[in-house]
């Protein structure tokens, strides 16, 4: 077995919570789109932080890589054992440890789901917004910097996370950030953990902003003749300073896909889904305000979603996106990709991505948080076919070459993980160099999530 010697030493500390039976290895290596399994050596689930920095210490010893595991709903692979090792089970550290109100913060384990975190938080009149769709662990959102519909109006895991606990590469406990509004104080190194995927440190407990139940909520969805006719309506709305809790386009191909999931009737024509929060007249003006704007582009059958059950089913077809896509090539494997362009740019980039999948007979839906620039490919592939492999690399190629040449990046959301490596040097140039000495310095041996975020080179 690899890495025999350390797992004989963990499993002196965790017993029965240290598992390498195939079963348990298989579930950790499998991902919600189109990487190979990859199996761990073994998959350890800890209860405390102290029982992590044991066991970073002792796989800092023996050289064992280790790579923490939330919901698993990341789509870049992030957390696959892609070098073997340990698998960090982070789901046993579940709790939410204190909610402070009056500060408007909550004191959060990496294993709390974010539909956990709001249930927990009902009666308090809060809520967290970031959501990304799935029902991911915070630990996992915070380490893949995520962001989801709210963005637009709440910000990404970024904004919104205030402190953390971590276990760096040698088994060290550290603390960074406050739960005070601001600090002066030294560097940022709890916005530098965030994002980084594991790749820095094992994030223990996470200290995150919380805000106000809006007092009122609406949402909509309208249809346009054309992609180019909604995008330019989110660009005015944007521009116009209309506070969107939510606007997101949902293309042709994504909503033929949406009615083959729900069985559903929508007229196959590019969509917004929108969303409104604030007071009841704060929103009937923000609402007519977006009418008024997506009127000058041709919008036309707007259907309202007021009340809270017809939200929540607004949003859960648009959160469904990936298993509504499988619908489209029934068997295909679904590579998601998504990249993020400066609002101005996005209907360029949004038509070039939908020109490329044409050209290449790609099966390709476009949906997206657009009010921040932010839009993802759906593409269906068939990973033991060469050709439409690469097909789907020649799309994902053009893509990240768009954002880029438009002055944006080549992820807005979902990360680096194993898929984007290859684009971080044209994206960073000369500071990836930076990053490298960065996790040289963090993580010496290279047992942090290996293999990950930082292609391998010198340049």
């Amino acid at each position: 077995m690899q890495h025999a010697a350390a797992i004989a030493r963990l499993t002196e500390i965790f017993g029965d919570r240290l598992s390498t039976a195939n079963a348990i290895r298989a579930e950790h290596a499998q991902n919600e789109t189109h990487y190979d399994t990859m199996l761990p050596d073994a998959v350890v689930y800890p209860e405390s932080t102290e029982e992590i920095a044991a066991l970073v210490k002792i796989c800092a010893e023996e050289d064992c890589p280790i790579v923490p595991y939330g919901a698993a709903s990341s789509l870049e692979g992030q957390h696959l054992a892609l070098k073997g090792g340990i698998s960090l089970d982070m789901n046993r550290m579940n709790k939410v440890l204190t909610i402070n109100a009056e500060d408007l913060n909550v004191v959060v384990q990496p294993g709390v789901t974010r539909e956990q975190l709001n249930e927990d938080l009902r009666t308090t009149g809060l809520f967290f917004p970031i959501d990304p769709g799935a029902n991911a662990s915070l630990g996992g959102m915070t380490a893949t910097r995520a962001s989801g519909t709210t963005a637009v109006r709440y910000g990404t895991m970024r904004e919104n996370v205030l402190a953390l606990e971590a276990v760096m590469a040698d088994g060290t406990i550290i603390r960074t950030g406050t739960q005070a509004r601001k600090s002066s104080t030294g560097y940022d190194l709890t916005h530098l953990l965030v994002g980084s995927e594991g790749t820095l440190a094992v994030i223990t407990e996470i200290t995150l902003r919380l805000q106000g139940i809006p007092e009122a909520m609406s949402a909509a969805t309208c249809r346009f003749e054309s992609v180019e006719d909604a995008v330019n309506t989110v660009i005015l709305t944007i521009q116009s300073g209309i506070p969107m809790a939510r606007i997101e386009l949902v293309d042709e191909v994504m909503v033929k896909g949406f009615n083959l999931y729900t069985k559903g009737s929508l007229p196959e024509k590019p969509h917004l889904f929108i969303e409104f929060h604030g007071t009841p007249d704060g929103t009937k003006e923000q609402a007519a305000a977006f009418g008024d704007i997506a009127e000058e582009f041709g919008a036309s059958g707007f259907q309202w979603a007021e009340k809270a059950e017809d939200r929540t089913a607004l949003w859960k077809m648009r959160h469904n996106a990936h298993h509504a896509t499988k619908m489209l090539e029934p068997g295909a494997k679904i590579l998601s990709t998504d990249v993020c362009v400066p609002i101005s740019k996005l209907a360029e980039a949004v038509l070039q991505a939908q020109e490329d999948s044409k050209r290449l007979g790609l099966t390709a839906p476009i949906v997206g948080h657009v009010g921040d620039g932010n839009f993802h490919c759906g593409i269906s592939c068939n990973p033991e076919d060469p050709d439409s492999m690469a097909r789907v690399a020649e799309m994902t190629s053009a893509l990240s070459e768009t954002a880029l040449r438009l002055g944006g990046t080549v992820s807005g959301e979902h990360g680096i993980g194993l898929g984007k490596m290859k684009y971080m040097t044209a994206e960073h140039g000369p500071a990836l160099s930076y990053m490298r000495a960065i996790k040289a310095s963090f993580d010496p041996k290279n047992i942090m999530n290996p293999g990950k975020m930082l292609p391998p080179g010198n340049a």
